[in-house]
C-alpha cells in the first residue's frame, strides 16, 4: 500500500479506474443518459454517443452493461476504431466468438450470419464501438449495410458509436447519411458541474472507507474549474493532491496544494 494511502487511513486508492460496474458512480444527469441508452436499445435502435475526452463516456456505457439483462441482450465491444473495414470485420468476428475468413466479402457473411442466428435466438446483438470518431471512412462507408436485413424491414442489430464531438460532425456529411439516417438515437454526453465534482470526490473516497472531509470547498472548487468537470483528469489531480498533502503530514486537501498540483500538471503537458 502507498504511503500516501495509509496516511489518510484508505483502503487503497480511491482514484483508481479499477472499480467493478455495480459501484461506479454517476450523477443523476448521467443516470437520465443510461435511462436513454436502454430505452433505445428496449426499441432496438442505434445510438450516437458523444462527448469531449474524460467527461465518463465510458463509465455510463460500464453502468449500461451492468443495466441491461444477460437473456436479451448480446452485447459486443470493440475499442479499436483505426483498422480497415476487413480488419474491422475480422475484429468482430474474434469478438464474437467467429473464426474469421480470408476475404472481407466472407467475413461480412459471417459475422451477418451471426446476427441472423441470433435474432431467430430471440437474443438482440448490440455492437458498441468506441473512439468511433477514428473509424477508418471505408468502415463508416459499410456499417449502413450490417443494419439492413429483409430489405431493411427488420432491426436485428443495434450499433452503439462513441467518440468525440466531432464523430457528428463525420456523419452528417453527405457520403454517411444513409448511416447517419438510421441512427435515430443522437446523444450528448455533459462534463460534471461544480456540485457533481464535490459529490464524486466524497463518493470515491467513501468507497475506501473515507467519511471524513478530505478536499476542502476551495480545493473542489479549484479542482473543477481546473478539469472542466472532466472526471479523468479530475482523478489525476485529485491523487496527485493527496499526494502532496500526505508528504506535508497534513489531512486536508487545502486550495494551496491544489494550486501547485495544477500549476506543475501544467507545465508537464
Amino acid at each position: 500500500m502507498s504511503t500516501w494511502v495509509s496516511h489518510f487511513g484508505l483502503a487503497s486508492s480511491p482514484f483508481s479506474k479499477e472499480i467493478d460496474d455495480e459501484h461506479l458512480w454517476l450523477p443523476s444527469s448521467k443516470h437520465a443518459l443510461v435511462d436513454q441508452l436502454s430505452d433505445a436499445l428496449s426499441e432496438r435502435a442505434s445510438v450516437l454517443l458523444t462527448g469531449e475526452p474524460g467527461v465518463g463516456k465510458t463509465c455510463v456505457l460500464r453502468a449500461l452493461r451492468h443495466r441491461l439483462p444477460q437473456a436479451g441482450f448480446r452485447l459486443t465491444y470493440c475499442h479499436n476504431a483505426t483498422l480497415g473495414r476487413r480488419d474491422f470485420y475480422r475484429q468482430l468476428c474474434l469478438a464474437l466468438g467467429l473464426a474469421p475468413s480470408a476475404t472481407a466479402a466472407a467475413v461480412f457473411y459471417a459475422v451477418s450470419s451471426h446476427i441472423e442466428e441470433l435474432g431467430r435466438e430471440r437474443v438482440h446483438p448490440v455492437f458498441l464501438l468506441d473512439e468511433s470518431h477514428l473509424l477508418h471512412q471505408d468502415t463508416l462507408d459499410h456499417l449502413h449495410i450490417l443494419l439492413n436485413y429483409e430489405w431493411d424491414r427488420r432491426a436485428l442489430l443495434s450499433l452503439i458509436l462513441v467518440g468525440l464531438p466531432e464523430l457528428e460532425d463525420r456523419l452528417t456529411m453527405r457520403r454517411n447519411r444513409s448511416l447517419f439516417s438510421r441512427i435515430h438515437w443522437r446523444l450528448h454526453l455533459d462534463p460534471l458541474v461544480p456540485d457533481d465534482t464535490g459529490e464524486y470526490l466524497r463518493t470515491r473516497l467513501a468507497g475506501v472507507g473515507c467519511e471524513r472531509e478530505i478536499f476542502s470547498s476551495d480545493a473542489v472548487a479549484m479542482l473543477h474549474e481546473a478539469t472542466v468537470g472532466a472526471m479523468r483528469d479530475l482523478d489525476r489531480l485529485a491523487t496527485a493532491a493527496l499526494r502532496e498533502t500526505a508528504r506535508k503530514k497534513k489531512k486536508l486537501v487545502e486550495r494551496d496544494v491544489v494550486a501547485r498540483v495544477i500549476d506543475r500538471d501544467s507545465r508537464e503537458d
